[in-house]
């Protein structure tokens, strides 16, 4: 009997993700959106079903999930807990990559007493960077240093922002404005968001710019080292850019009067900034990422790194960041449902890097979909 699967959000990488499930018959993919022209799109490029709704009322996703075996979440972060929550409730399986804020540990229990595997932040960072920096310290006999750089960009610069996104600019701002939280020497650190700014060079990209971001995430409780870092990447100027944006308003929550009506400035800039930032079928992304976990093996200093460098594929004009993101996700609910994963609760996606079948499983998954990561392991 076919697997039912719903998904939730059919955007660039919700849609990605839509179709990649369905190209085994051994899943009946069903994606939902508000969207029509979203569901439209996916539609018409893959084998599988669509429905309209509107998925940020989570009693309408309790109902809908119900009806399903496993459910991937992809809508946008701001409504991504309650999705996360309502499907839970539902006592089904989810594979999350809505980045929310909210602690899911908080609906941990609820998971557990629904036997329900609840993974969250399962894209490629948060996610795939989660699954090497926990296998590095399941083999390692001591942790000391963790820090992994990434960024999604577009091949071709242009002018004024050199930038484009495959999630929401919301989602995006986020970034910019979220204070980042970092550990040195034992103890929390909290910075602004684009701060401590470095230029790096890296293969097949050339020179960008690192900042501050709040990447860590679930690592912050998970992961027992002295001192780990997240950096997002982007092309240089960049930081400057956005500090000015943010500096002067632009990125606030807090209401204003223009003309005598309210307005979020934050909903203001994410309307002018989404038509310069959106993706066209024609741009070309590439989707870069280093992950460095230092500590001592056997008595010996050893270091252990992983290099991601992931451009779109033309054959299937799946853009790089979709494809590195949402079949993270993909994979990983082939591996629950293969039952090579059977843990219950809410589960970040380092778990899995404490299980070595389980890193091999999603590394040779992520291969097979042109997605690798040269993994170096040295002393030092």
């Amino acid at each position: 009997m076919k697997q039912k699967i719903l998904v939730c959000g059919a955007g660039m990488v919700g849609g990605a993700m839509a179709l990649d499930l369905a190209k085994e018959d051994r899943f009946e993919v069903t994606v939902v959106d508000y969207n029509a022209d979203s569901l439209a799109k996916v539609s018409s490029a893959g084998k599988l079903k669509v429905l309209h709704r509107d998925l940020s009322d989570p009693a309408q996703v309790r109902e809908l999930a119900g009806a399903f075996d496993m459910v991937v979440n992809a809508v946008p972060g701001f409504m991504g807990f309650q999705t996360f929550k309502a499907v839970i409730q539902a006592g089904k399986d989810i594979v999350d990559i809505s980045f929310f804020i909210e602690d899911p540990f908080t609906v941990d229990e609820m998971a557990r007493e629904q036997k329900v595997t609840a993974v969250m932040d399962c894209g490629v960072a948060p996610g795939m960077c989660n699954v090497l920096i926990g296998d590095a310290h399941h083999l390692l006999d001591s942790t000391e240093s963790v820090v992994y750089y990434v960024g999604g960009l577009p091949e071709l610069r242009e002018w004024p922002y050199e930038y484009k996104a495959v999630f929401s600019p919301v989602d995006v701002l986020e970034e910019y404005t979220r204070p980042a939280r970092f550990i040195v020497g034992g103890t929390t650190v909290v910075k602004p968001a684009l701060s401590d700014p470095e230029l790096m060079n890296f293969p097949g990209v050339g020179t960008l710019e690192a900042f501050n971001t709040d990447g860590l995430r679930s690592l912050v409780r998970t992961i027992k080292a002295p001192n780990m870092l997240e950096k997002t990447l982007r092309y240089p100027g960049h930081i400057e850019k956005m500090k000015v944006l943010r500096e002067t308003g632009f990125f606030s929550k807090e209401e204003v009067t223009v003309g005598g009506v309210k307005i979020r400035p934050i909903d203001l800039t994410s309307s002018l900034l989404f038509p310069s930032w959106k993706f066209t079928d024609k741009d070309v992304d590439v989707t870069v990422m280093k992950v460095v976990v230092e500590g001592i093996k056997d008595g010996k200093r050893t270091r252990f790194t992983w290099d991601l460098f992931d451009r779109k594929d033309e054959t299937t004009g799946i853009h790089s960041m979709a494809r590195c993101t949402g079949y993270t996700a993909t994979v990983a609910l082939r591996m629950i449902a293969d039952g090579v994963f059977t843990q219950k609760g809410v589960i970040v996606p380092e778990y899995f890097g404490a299980q070595p079948k389980c890193v091999d499983y999603l590394l040779k998954g992520l291969r097979e979909r042109g997605v690798v990561y040269k993994e170096k392991v040295e002393e030092v």
